[in-house]
């Protein structure tokens, strides 16, 4: 039976790592995440769960202590945004390169500088190649949801990959919301015990682990990482039809809105999605054939599903809530457009970037793209390709 609750997205994480109850969580507070080791360090306190936390002294340290934690055949977890993330990023590739299926809910917060606290993809989207499954949440809901699914995915036997739990700061972390939790029984039912296939603890297959491969070897071992990642689809897409069976939840790479007729569609990650559904309700009242495409695996990217999905388009925006800085577009739109490259003919595609540092996205905003995209629908003609929208130009 489900559990009725009002949590903030960081209380409704940390309640999944409760129920979830790994070997070791080790962590360093940062705004906005910081919410997520306080409120699970209460439940080490309390005794509820066997957890050995491990306030560390960095960012850098709370993934080198989960690194040996899962290393050693133990299930670990952390917490992060932004800075911490960065300045995790020498072990991001570590921990993927060795096939660690760590789980980290990372708060989307705005890299510096200069300094900003609020909400951005700069953090994820950098971290995007460095070989961790990514998967984004437009609420809480999603949040807790992606989170238990995550440990499932990334312990795999075929994929054996950490993965990033991402929704934006302050935005969803912070915002309290009506959701439904699973009963803790159900929760340690669906996640397993971790088995891994080899660990450095097991006294009958002794081995060793170090950060050197040279030429003769490490070709191959990124070829592998790339594989497990290419594959990861099909057993993500089963962790979420498992997951709809118990709570009656679906999940697939994307949500398509509206998508089965539409002309003009906007792509967009995380909790922008809300606020643009909203804007394609109200033009689908008006007669316009709007849709949405709502992506929740980012990492690996949906390729064939997703150019399949728009390929009846006229006209597409992707909306980057980070920017490349390489004057061609944001990391999502450069992804989209390669993926359509060679596969759909005819369908225009435009960037927008959007809400950096926090800034507010409103109906308006979003209506501003789609009359963009019904002229580019009507006219066959794009202006520009790479937008920005809600910012002063000066």
């Amino acid at each position: 039976m489900a559990i009725r609750a009002k949590l903030s997205g960081n209380e409704a994480v940390s309640v999944a790592m409760k129920q979830i109850n790994p070997d070791v969580v080790a962590a360093y507070p940062i705004t906005p995440s910081t919410e997520v080791p306080q409120y699970f360090s209460t439940y080490v306190a309390n005794g509820e769960v066997d957890t050995e936390f491990v306030p560390v002294e960095s960012e850098h340290s709370a993934m080198s202590a989960c690194i040996g934690a899962q290393a050693a055949g133990g299930r670990s977890m952390t917490a992060t945004s932004a800075q911490g993330l960065a300045l995790m990023w020498e072990m991001l590739y570590i921990a993927s390169a060795y096939r660690l299926p760590i789980t980290l809910a990372l708060i989307n917060r705005a890299l510096s500088g200069p300094i900003n606290i609020h909400c951005d993809h700069s953090d994820s989207m950098g971290a995007r190649d460095s070989g961790w499954i990514q998967i984004y949440s437009e609420d809480a809901q999603e949040a807790y949801d992606n989170f238990l699914q995550a440990v499932r995915i990334g312990e795999h036997p075929d994929v054996m990959l950490p993965v990033m739990d991402c929704f934006d700061g302050f935005i969803t972390s912070h915002k309290v919301e009506n959701l439904e939790l699973l009963e803790d029984g159900e929760v340690k039912k669906f996640i397993g015990k971790y088995n891994p296939p080899y660990h450095l603890m097991d006294k009958d297959k002794p081995m060793s682990m170090g950060p050197l491969s040279l030429p003769f070897y490490y070709f191959e071992q990124k070829r592998q990482q790339a594989e497990a990642m290419r594959t990861a689809i099909k057993p993500i897409l089963e962790v979420a039809a498992e997951f709809e069976k118990l709570t009656g939840r679906k999940y697939g790479l994307f949500e398509a809105y509206r998508m089965d007729d539409a002309e003009v569609a906007i792509v967009v990650l995380n909790s922008t999605a809300g606020t643009a559904k909203d804007v394609v309700d109200e033009l689908r009242e008006k007669g316009v054939k709007a849709g949405l495409i709502k992506i929740r695996v980012y990492r690996p990217f949906p390729v064939e599903q997703i150019t399949k999905a728009l390929s009846k388009c006229k006209a597409v925006a992707v909306l980057d809530r980070a920017d490349s800085c390489n004057a061609a577009g944001g990391p999502v739109f450069t992804d989209i457009t390669s993926a359509m490259f060679g596969r759909v003919d005819g369908v225009k595609v435009i960037n927008y970037i959007y809400g950096l540092g926090g800034r507010d996205v409103t109906t308006g905003n979003i209506k501003e793209a789609y009359e963009t995209l019904q002229e580019i629908a009507k006219t066959g003609k794009v202006k520009e390709v790479y937008n920005y929208l809600g910012v002063r130009e000066v």
